[in-house]
């Protein structure tokens, strides 16, 4: 399966855009209940207006809802990352940190952000990002035992996937989700990973 996905999706990477660490962080919470696509359609000018961490720690949180409001849930979003803002430079020294336990003690962050984080900013092996395609995709695989907890999924995959490996491969199940093995159909006749799919051999 991870070879699989690999000759597929060859840039196992997260799709949300960004250049500094803490706009990843950013965009990571804009993208709850939101797609992707849209939040980097709404980040370039959010950036561009606040270009730095103290801008946004000094931000009018009215005026950042403004920017964001198309991603849904505006207020709750826009009060989050200015107080996280000021987290990281009252407490982190600017800095997004590298552990679990301290980011999930940011202001709306919770493990799915930080196991992202984590994988793509430290590179740490072994985290699992449990977004909707990941417990998906991989309850259909035959990979997780179909539950829809996102901290059972994560502690199921950890248990089977090579940790070097377990960062890109979810970030492949999200490609795959959008590609293929769709939320409305799993289009089995297309898919490589058929041959090794608890679902596909039910159909």
């Amino acid at each position: 399966m991870v070879d699989g996905l690999k000759k597929l999706y060859p840039d196992g990477i997260c799709s949300l855009q960004y250049e500094k660490d803490y706009e990843l962080l950013f965009a990571v919470r804009l993208s709850a209940q939101c797609t992707d696509e849209r939040v980097n359609q709404v980040t370039p000018a959010l950036f561009a207006r606040f270009p730095t961490l103290e801008d946004f720690a000094q931000a009018d949180v009215e005026e950042v809802g403004e920017y964001i409001h198309s991603c849904g849930f505006f207020r709750a979003k826009s009060r989050d990352l200015v107080l996280c803002a000021q987290v990281l430079l009252s407490q982190h020294g600017g800095k997004v940190p590298g552990t679990m336990e301290e980011l999930v003690a940011l202001p709306g962050v919770g493990r799915k952000t930080a196991n992202l984080i984590l994988g793509d900013v430290f590179h740490t092996p072994g985290v699992v990002v449990a977004d909707t395609h990941c417990i998906r995709i991989a309850g259909r695989l035959g990979l997780t035992d179909g539950t829809k907890d996102p901290a059972k999924v994560e502690k199921q995959l950890r248990e089977i996937l090579p940790p070097e490996e377990s960062n890109n491969f979810c970030h492949r199940l999200v490609l795959h989700g959008r590609a293929i093995c769709t939320a409305r159909q799993a289009k089995c006749g297309m898919c490589p990973l058929a041959p090794v799919c608890d679902y596909a051999a039910k159909q």
